[in-house]
């Protein structure tokens, strides 16, 4: 690798302006590509597969409405709101909802609805009485129709029964009245008959009389005989006369009765009509009140259960008591979790407009995340601090800067590269922060190791493209090996099975790697134009004079073995590793109470817009209103139709939910459109990030298995609570594997540079330390509290949920880089024959100047985030930063030097087994010194430099390769 390397820095110092002119080219096209291709980033941490985003897509696809990104807006006013606002923010939500796929809900409005939901209940429950009172009225008198009915009834069947007696007697009357007639004819035929007969007898006699057949008495007795009998048929024809006439008033009694029965038939007909319809109108009164009984009893089912859904959500409010806070819930579909920034501009745009309303708008921070750019005031001051440190060291502007624009070239076209590539990759907001954060750091590191080992060189009189290819060959192989270790580590952040860590870990490691090709390419090739002005001027006029005191004494310096802070330390080994351990243990001790969750409003700065919206809504209207957890419940078969079904449906959950301790009160958020999947908003009492709502959701993932097998439903949990659990059990879990992949690989590559057992293993013990150091920090200062002024932490809360994993990687990473520039220089004066102890002295005095300066330039650079405009990116910082700190002076400048003078050559203990079948990677460069004839004691035989940048070296000895 040495050699490779130093041939390649060979050709970077002879062709310095094609490497410039590649480099250029690259960062125009990656510029290009984020300026054509960019996406805007997102806030939203999703987890495929986990319960909150399994529910979230559930919720996306049967209710969207209720699963765009929603942000708040707080109104206020120093007075109650006067109509003349009220219409001003009415008018703004109209605008707003004018704004493409934006929905919002005018307060007042919906307040006013809110407030009059009790008094609708009380005149829906009054109606109610006065409709039973109606009803029970209705069926008293339909129950005295009815009895009106019977009698009427009764009584026709009365009449109908005189009526068939009358019939029959008159049947009867007329029956006799035809017999008496029929027996009237028949005497008045035999009195026909027989006065017949008289007046045939009274002929024949008056015949014989004539004839004097007759004697004169005898005739006059036979005509007094003859009188006799006809006057007796004449008493007989009277007494027929008087029956006939008996039978005809009789007759004529009968028709007056038929008449008469006529008549009540008539009048029972018209009574039967009557009641008949009397019938049909109790039918259609026991009708209406069947329809009254039943509308009154859906009346009071849909009272009961408005009263249930108005009994959960009792005390919700938008607007105020005294009116002088209002707020809003504003909602964009299909934001990706990051609203565009042309709606968020859009949106504070129209807000602005009620300033002249009197009425003061502030936005949550899903409104006003502002991703636009990446340094902030905090940042630029961690670069004018490495800046600093680079000049103090270096002694000349253009060697200082050298460093700083080679990490910001590196991290333009990582950051450029990488943006681009969000038209294809979903990334987060943190994701080029990170890279940011890590490439300004170790970018201004690598190539500060080259230009100081050329320097070095330069200054023992080594020609300038000899130094550069030898500085490549030696500084370049630890730099690269070095972060090669940052790379692994971030790259197995992909292990976690976390897309948005994934990618998080790939962007970093990509921008790291850009790093080290920039240092190994792009440094050689500007530090070939720059050629001896690399150096101070002073340093230039003494070597142009012939004069090496400076150089001679620093050399002395550096191989005497009583002087050093590795000289002090070996002296009393056991006294620096316990002061290490204890002060260690000091900052560390705030670990064990490490919780973990993800920033609310509560973590923005205390000025900002979105701090003050959080803080206004949990005063005015409860924490818990500024992170309500969502539950959705997917029924088994869709809900029945009608209002009142839903209603039952709603609250029967809904009520179960807020049964649930710690709920403050549960409301109905959306409902499917084929109504089979219901969704509720549950408002915990504390804000999102408090331990509280964190218990809640505990409480709430049992209950909510139980509360489904009650209502033949399943109902699960997210928002951002639900996804601070999950995001932190799949990270817990993550964890072991991904530590074993990256210390066993970096074990491995150790084992390679170093060639020891035990050096690895001391690295690795150390890196330990260091992040106990790290953790303590960070808990102290953004959990607890401590200096909570120096670092604006306003509002102490949970600490990032992907912090420890992200830490422990990055930490890992650049503490192998320590350990490498450290004891690579270490084993390099070993090889060059020092004995172990005395390695350790000289190598640490060679190498402590430049590792302090680039661990200063990285603990400034990181520092500058503690006090970045994103607020997640802010205990990152710092826990980077004490980590460094921690790293660099304590572990490896201290415990590191003090273990490896009391082990001694044990330190450099490896079986021969393992030697023989483990590569020589040569990363401190001396095979490559020995084949260019050089070791670390001599200095170059030629003096002066080169005379051009474009000269050729025809005096280069051609290298084999290694082993």
């Amino acid at each position: 690798m040495a050699t490779l390397l130093h041939r390649l820095g060979r050709w970077c110092a002879r062709h310095p302006w094609r490497v410039i002119v590649a480099w250029a080219a690259l960062l125009a096209l990656t510029v290009t590509g984020m300026l054509t291709l960019a996406k805007p980033l997102s806030n939203e941490f999703s987890i495929p597969g986990s319960r909150f985003e399994a529910v979230l897509e559930t919720l996306q696809e049967e209710i969207p409405e209720a699963a765009g990104t929603t942000g708040t807006i707080a109104f206020r006013s120093d007075q109650p709101f006067t109509p003349e606002q009220e219409e001003a923010v009415a008018d703004a939500v109209e605008r707003w909802n004018d704004l493409p796929d934006v929905t919002a809900t005018d307060p007042f409005e919906a307040q006013a609805q809110v407030d009059s939901s009790q008094e609708q209940l009380a005149e829906g429950r009054q109606q109610l009485e006065e409709g039973r009172a109606e009803l029970e009225q209705g069926e008293a008198d339909l129950e005295s129709g009815r009895q009106e009915l019977a009698d009427g009834r009764a009584q026709l069947e009365e009449g109908e029964q005189q009526l068939a007696d009358s019939r029959t007697q008159l049947e009867e009357g007329r029956a006799q009245l035809d017999a008496g007639q029929a027996e009237l004819d028949a005497q008045a035929q035999q009195l026909d008959a027989a006065a017949a007969q008289l007046d045939a007898q009274l002929q024949e006699l008056e015949a014989g009389v004539a004839a004097g057949l007759v004697p004169p008495a005898q005739a006059e007795q036979a005509r007094a005989e003859i009188a006799a009998g006809q006057a007796q048929i004449e008493d007989g024809r009277q007494q027929l006369a008087a029956g006939q006439a008996q039978l005809d008033a009789s007759r004529a009694e009968l028709d007056a009765g038929a008449a008469e029965l006529a008549a009540g038939e008539a009048q029972l007909e018209e009574s039967r009509t009557q009641l008949e319809a009397a019938e049909e109108q109790i039918a259609e009164g026991e009708q209406e009140l069947a329809d009254g009984r039943a509308e009154l009893e859906q009346g009071e089912a849909d009272l009961a259960a408005g009263q249930r859904l108005a009994d959960l959500t009792q005390g919700f409010r938008l607007v105020t008591e005294d009116r002088t806070v209002a707020m809003t819930q504003l909602s964009v579909q299909d934001a990706g979790g990051l609203i565009p920034p042309e709606t968020t501009e859009a949106i504070q745009a129209v807000g602005g407009d009620l300033a002249d309303a009197g009425v003061t708008v502030t936005y949550s921070k899903e409104i006003t995340d502002d991703l636009s750019t990446l340094l902030g005031p905090g940042e630029v001051i961690g670069l004018v601090v490495a800046a600093l440190v680079l000049l103090v060291m270096l002694g000349s502007v253009l060697a200082a800067g050298l460093p700083l624009l080679m990490a910001l070239v590196g991290v333009g076209v990582g950051l450029t590269g990488a943006v681009a590539l969000s038209q294809w990759v979903d990334m987060q907001s943190i994701t080029p922060a990170l890279a940011l954060m890590l490439g300004l750091a170790v970018g201004i590191d690598y190539s500060l190791f080259l230009i100081n080992r050329h320097r070095q060189q330069l200054r023992h009189r080594m020609p300038v493209r000899e130094s550069i290819a030898l500085a490549v060959g030696t500084s370049g192989n630890a730099v690269t090996f070095a972060g090669l270790t940052v790379i692994i580590a971030l790259a197995a952040l992909t292990l976690t099975g976390i897309p948005f860590l994934g990618t998080m870990g790939l962007v970093a490691a990509a921008t790291v790697a850009i790093a080290v090709l920039v240092a190994i390419t792009l440094t050689p090739a500007l530090l070939a134009l720059l050629g001896p002005r690399v150096l101070p001027r002073k340093a230039r006029a003494s070597l142009a004079a012939g004069d090496d005191h400076e150089t001679h004494e620093q050399d002395v310096r550096e191989a005497d073995t009583h002087r050093g802070w590795a000289a002090v330390v070996q002296r009393r080994p056991w006294l620096a590793v316990l002061g290490v351990v204890a002060v260690v243990a000091a900052l560390g001790y705030p670990t064990s109470q490490l919780r973990l969750g993800l920033p609310d409003g509560s973590s923005e700065p205390a000025g900002s817009s979105a701090y003050l919206t959080y803080d206004t809504v949990r005063e005015a209207f409860g924490a818990g209103t500024n992170g309500p957890i969502v539950a959705v419940a997917e029924l088994g078969t869709p809900v029945g139709e009608g209002e009142t079904a839903l209603l039952e449906a709603q609250a029967d959950i809904a009520e179960e939910l807020a049964a649930v301790e710690g709920v403050v009160r549960v409301l109905p958020a959306g409902v499917s459109d084929d109504r089979d999947v219901l969704a509720f908003q549950v408002v915990p009492e504390g804000g999102p990030a408090e331990a509280s709502t964190e218990a809640l959701v505990d409480r709430l993932s049992g209950a909510v298995d139980r509360i489904g097998q009650d209502h033949g439903a399943s109902i699960g949990l997210t928002g951002q609570t639900v996804a601070n659990i999950d995001v932190s059990g799949q990270l817990a879990d993550a964890l072991p594997l991904y530590l074993l992949v990256v210390v066993g690989l970096s074990l491995v590559l150790l084992l390679l540079v170093f060639r020891s057992v035990v050096i690895p293993l001391l690295a690795t013990g150390g890196f330990l330390l260091s992040i106990v150091a790290a953790f303590g920090a960070v808990v102290a200062v953004y959990q607890l509290g401590h200096l909570s002024p120096v670092f604006d932490v306003h509002e102490p809360g949970p600490i990032l949920s992907f912090l420890p994993i992200l830490l422990i990687g990055i930490l890992f990473g650049l503490a192998m880089d320590y350990q490498v520039f450290l004891v690579s220089s270490m084993r390099e004066e070993r090889v060059h024959g020092r004995d172990a102890r005395t390695a350790v002295v000289t190598g640490f005095n060679h190498s402590a100047r430049v590792v302090t300066a680039a661990a200063i330039i990285m603990i400034s650079v990181f520092a500058g985030f503690v006090w970045a405009h994103l607020a997640m990116v802010r205990p990152i910082g710092l826990g980077l930063a004490v980590g460094v700190l921690v790293d660099a002076f304590l572990v490896r400048m201290t415990l590191t030097p003090a273990v490896m003078s009391l082990l001694g050559e044990k330190a450099w203990w490896l079986p021969r087994w393992l030697d023989r079948i483990l590569p020589d990677v040569d990363v401190e460069g001396a095979r490559l010194e020995r084949a260019l004839g050089r070791t670390g004691d001599d200095t170059p035989s030629a003096g002066g430099h080169d005379s051009a940048p474009g000269s050729q070296e025809e005096d280069e000895p051609e290298l084999s390769p290694s082993r």
